[in-house]
């Protein structure tokens, strides 16, 4: 018997720009690099799609805008409420069964990178 469908992940990874997030001073006065990666669960998928039509799947670039809008779109003080946010708007993308997002403050300390990780949905 031969397979027909597979579980499609969507994942964009290593995503990095300036962001207003912080509840030190400096923080709050000047955008700080962070990287966000995102994993969508697109659930089961037929393996030949039936066109190769943008229009009939979720299309990455959408995915990407929207993160980019919801860390910039105004300061956040906690990075937990920031990736609230944008596990919401994504879960809300049409076909997305499950999300997990990761967002890292880049240069908050000299040794480390800060980072939380968010999972809602089906996985």
């Amino acid at each position: 018997m031969s397979t027909t469908r597979g579980t499609q992940i969507l994942t964009l990874t290593g995503l990095r720009f300036d962001a207003n997030l912080g509840v030190l001073e400096h923080e709050k006065e000047a955008p700080q690099p962070i990287a966000v990666d995102v994993e969508l669960n697109l659930g089961s998928q037929p393996l030949h799609p039936r066109d190769d039509d943008l229009t009939h799947v979720l299309d990455y670039r959408r995915v990407r805008s929207i993160v980019i809008e919801e860390c910039t779109a105004r300061h956040v003080n906690l990075l937990e409420s920031l990736i609230g946010k944008v596990a919401a708007r994504l879960m809300d993308l049409p076909g997305v069964l499950g999300v997990r997002v990761k967002i890292a403050k880049l240069e908050i300390f000299d040794d480390c990178e800060v980072a939380i990780r968010i999972e809602t949905g089906q996985w």
